[in-house]
């Protein structure tokens, strides 16, 4: 075996006892280790980050209960509880009901929806609109000949006090997703319809067309929002026109009236009580029996 000279073997010395001995170490010999030290964990932390999921819970497996099949992940068994309600509450602390996820008051309309209900209770914006539409298509989806109620307490595409927010093709694209729709659509007013939401209401399926005692529904006429240049007003002022005019025409074929009649109506302002809706054929019936609509959640079959 080949046997180490004794100038190397005390070099080896040397440089043990300045590894064993950091006061002997120069200033940058020190700053040198420490970096590749810092380098060293940094380039570690890096990989750990690469190969973990930092949002997933590490949870413990038993060997019992681990998989022969790394395909099939084990799985704590979920329990439930009874809450409040009727509502089941897992063992994560969600709550659900009938099969379905529910939270605090902002996943309410989640819960109606899997009720089939549509509510609009805002002035008919875009988000408003992908809203209503989305749940209509997804309702459709689900089931082709259950009905789909649809709330309306909306002041149209104004605010409460006339100023215009939006514009009518918000409503025609409501009213044409309600009508392509398989699933009859039940329209139910209660506290406004104004405009372009009187307009929806009209456009539910005829005989399923509802109001409560005090709800106000009101026709009026578009309101123009240009501005700019005098021929950007008169073009703008066509396409008001003629959104007057789609909607007169939407109105008169669910009331059966002519058009004319119905655009001289919404030339002024023109409210209508429950029972002069009835009359004008714009609804089909006044809610007013006490105990019609039954506390269970599917209390759709009330309104038939």
């Amino acid at each position: 075996a080949h046997r180490p000279s004794s100038s190397s073997s005390s070099l080896l010395a040397s440089n043990n006892c300045q590894q064993l001995n950091p006061a002997k170490l120069s200033r940058q010999q020190v700053e040198n280790r420490f970096t590749m030290m810092f380098r060293m964990l940094a380039l570690s932390l890096l990989v750990t980050a690469q190969t973990t999921n930092a949002f997933q819970p590490l949870s413990f497996v038993p060997k019992s209960a681990a998989p022969s099949s790394p395909a099939a992940p084990w799985r704590a068994p979920m329990s439930t509880q009874m809450v409040a309600g009727g509502a089941e509450r897992a063992y994560g602390g969600e709550e659900y009901y009938e099969g379905v996820r529910i939270g605090p008051p902002p996943d309410l309309p989640s819960l109606l929806l899997h009720n089939r209900i549509v509510y609009i209770g805002m002035p008919l914006v875009p988000a408003v609109t992908e809203l209503v539409i989305a749940e209509l298509l997804y309702l459709n989806y689900e089931s082709t000949t259950d009905p789909i109620t649809m709330y309306i307490n909306s002041s149209g595409t104004t605010t409460a006090d006339g100023q215009p927010v939006g514009f009518e093709t918000e409503a025609f694209a409501i009213a044409d997703v309600m009508k392509y729709v398989r699933p009859p659509v039940h329209t139910v007013a209660l506290g406004q319809a104004f405009g372009a939401a009187a307009m929806l209401l009209s456009q539910g399926k005829r005989g399923q067309r509802y109001a409560l005692p005090n709800a106000t529904i009101l026709l009026n006429q578009p309101k123009s929002q240009a501005r700019g240049q005098a021929s950007d007003i008169a073009i703008k002022a066509r396409e008001v026109m003629h959104n007057r005019k789609t909607t007169c025409d939407l109105i008169a074929s669910a009331c059966g009236k002519r058009s004319e009649d119905v655009m001289r109506d919404c030339s002024r302002v023109k409210y209508l009580q429950p029972n002069e809706a009835v009359e004008y054929g714009l609804i089909d019936k006044v809610i007013d029996t006490k105990g019609q609509f039954s506390a269970n959640p599917s209390f759709l079959g009330a309104l038939q």
